[in-house]
């Protein structure tokens, strides 16, 4: 089973920028960052609302205050995106590799955006590199969003690598959990992923998906009882939501 990689990752990871200012320079370029990230966050209002005409006013306002900012290049890329300007938004997303070629939150979001669009060799590229980038520190993410990515290319094996690196980094991470026992259930590993799915068991508790590739790991292996219990237990969770 496949989850969506829409559902499953997020655009833009937003992180709180702080200015620490001790002299009249960085003072000076300090506000035209600060007026620029309020912009962004009214624009990115606008978007959750839909109101994407208004939205644009503010990402362009922001581009007008901070240029060589690559959030707002990334807002503006967002907005693209979500507008169905897709040239545009590729058009956005170099130039804030070109202002910060050593940032991984944009290799993130222009792999992510790359994986939507069917581009997966050139996705796969910048995810890694995102895991590769100083001071990033969303990787369990990015190889999550790789191998995502290198199943809707149909890539099992490297999908099952790229989640096997998600889960180092963040062991409990679900939707890696998840894939990659699905995958190990494919791939005849039945153990591994009963082992997988059970531990995951302990610590959420049951789950739809986990559920779901537990039963049907059960049915492939010819134990008829284990598959029926985990089917009662998804009934009970469709019947409870």
């Amino acid at each position: 089973m496949k989850l969506s990689l829409a559902m499953l990752s997020t655009l833009f990871i937003l992180f709180t920028s702080g200015c620490v200012t001790v002299s009249e320079e960085s003072k000076v370029t300090a506000a035209p960052m600060d007026a620029a990230e309020t912009r962004i966050e009214l624009g990115l209002a606008y978007m959750k609302r839909e109101q994407y005409s208004r939205a644009k006013q503010d990402f362009e306002k922001a581009l007008e205050f901070a240029p060589k900012y690559y959030r707002t290049h990334l807002s503006m890329a967002y907005y693209f995106e979500a507008v169905g300007q897709f040239e545009q938004a590729s058009d956005a997303y170099q130039t804030a590799l070109q202002v910060a070629p050593s940032n991984g939150e944009v290799y993130h979001n222009y792999g992510t955006f790359l994986c939507k669009r069917g581009k997966y060799d050139l996705a796969e590229t910048m995810l890694v590199a995102a895991t590769e980038q100083p001071n990033y520190y969303q990787i369990a993410e990015s190889y999550e969003n790789a191998g995502l990515c290198a199943l809707k290319a149909e890539r099992s094996n490297e999908a099952r690598r790229f989640f096997e690196k998600s889960l180092e980094h963040d062991p409990y991470r679900p939707n890696a959990t998840i894939q990659l026992a699905a995958i190990e259930v494919n791939a005849g590993d039945y153990s591994k992923a009963r082992a997988r799915l059970l531990k995951f068991h302990h610590r959420f508790g049951f789950q739809k998906p986990s559920l779901t590739v537990l039963r049907n790991l059960e049915r492939k292996v010819g134990n008829v009882v284990m598959a029926e219990k985990y089917q009662a237990l998804l009934d009970d969770l469709t019947n409870d939501s």
